[in-house]
């Protein structure tokens, strides 16, 4: 049973019937549709491959463009970078969601649309995924919902001003999180405008957007909003008993970015080839080995830049500059222009 037809419950079902045809596979999705509902847009739907994950590369239908360019601001710094070619995408991230779906139910897998689960009482497969997202319903019901989080709002603002359809523009705060401004759908000058802050500090985040708006000049007509809880890091215990987590509820986003889609899409497929090959006790070991280096870097940073925000508000600026430009390249994925 796997509870959430989203990027990781699909990535599972999909990994488990590529893996062992004979395995039956039930996705319950809480919505009356696959990727077309208000939950297939909650985030800024930038999605970056690292070469051994290829295998997620999304089909035309599903992305509006490929990313080339990224642009970071922290503080009055600009720091510019060009993107490989076939490495990051702009998704239309309802339509990715959707294909999935339909390439699940290719391969034999039964979903259940509008069904949701509320308790572990409602299941009876001898394995149970949990990607109900962040927060996570079974990790609730467990009491083990555990891990640092971030609140996000974002607003899809059209025939706008700051649409570039290659480019990314995120502007770090230092203090308490970052901005950004991402390209969306070419026909209507998109653009994804939002806000993220790790803890919830008590900040109002529509009045810090709306601010930074005026303060960008950045024009058009708000058609849509959204937020939430997004995972920072790696959100322990990975597996519980019978019941894998994958996804928000797992392999979170990555603590520099907030980026989650890989993320999921990655432990979901590591998540189905454990299960197909019997070798579930294998999957916290090999999710901790792919991400751990992510986390470690982020624990040590983050207490070295509070101590930096009280000494002198700059100097948490130049640190922060200094770890945006070590992820890049340990990233592998960015050049950076002199």
């Amino acid at each position: 049973d796997i509870i959430g037809g989203s990027l990781g419950g699909l990535s599972t079902a999909i990994s488990i019937k590529e893996q062992n045809k004979s395995i039956d596979v039930i996705v319950h999705e809480k919505h009356k549709k696959i990727g077309y509902n208000h939950e297939g847009r909650r985030c800024g739907e930038a999605y970056s491959i690292e070469k051994e994950w290829n295998r997620w590369t999304p089909r035309k239908k599903s992305y509006y463009d490929e990313i080339r360019r990224g642009i970071i601001y922290i503080g009055e710094k600009k720091q510019e970078y060009t993107i490989k070619s076939g490495i990051a995408y702009i998704l239309n991230r309802q339509e990715f969601i959707s294909q999935l779906g339909k390439q699940a139910i290719e391969l034999g897998v039964e979903i259940q649309t509008n069904h949701k689960i509320k308790s572990l009482s409602n299941l009876d497969g001898d394995y149970i995924i949990d990607a109900s997202g962040c927060p996570s319903t079974i990790k609730r019901e467990l009491n083990l919902n555990k891990g640092l989080k971030g609140v996000t709002y974002q607003q899809t603002i059209e025939n706008s001003n700051y649409f570039i359809s290659d480019t990314i523009k995120i502007y770090y705060i230092g203090v308490f999180g970052y901005y950004w401004i991402f390209p969306r759908d070419p026909k209507k000058k998109e653009v994804n405008v939002g806000i993220g802050v790790v803890k919830d500090f008590g900040y109002n985040l529509k009045n810090l957007l709306e601010e930074f708006k005026r303060k960008q000049n950045i024009t058009g007509e708000v058609n849509y909003v959204t937020g939430g809880l997004v995972p920072v890091g790696l959100q322990r215990p990975f597996k519980y008993k019978n019941i894998l987590f994958v996804g928000d509820t797992s392999a979170g986003s990555f603590p520099s970015s907030g980026q989650g889609i890989y993320r999921a899409l990655l432990s979901g497929e590591v998540a189905g080839k454990c299960i197909a090959h019997n070798q579930v006790h294998r999957y916290p070991y090999i999710l901790n080995k792919m991400f751990i280096k992510w986390d470690v870097m982020y624990k040590l940073f983050r207490p070295i830049n509070r101590i930096c925000i009280n000494i002198n508000p700059n100097l948490a600026l130049k640190m922060l500059e200094y770890w945006i430009k070590f992820n890049a390249k340990v990233s592998h994925q960015f050049d950076i222009k002199k």
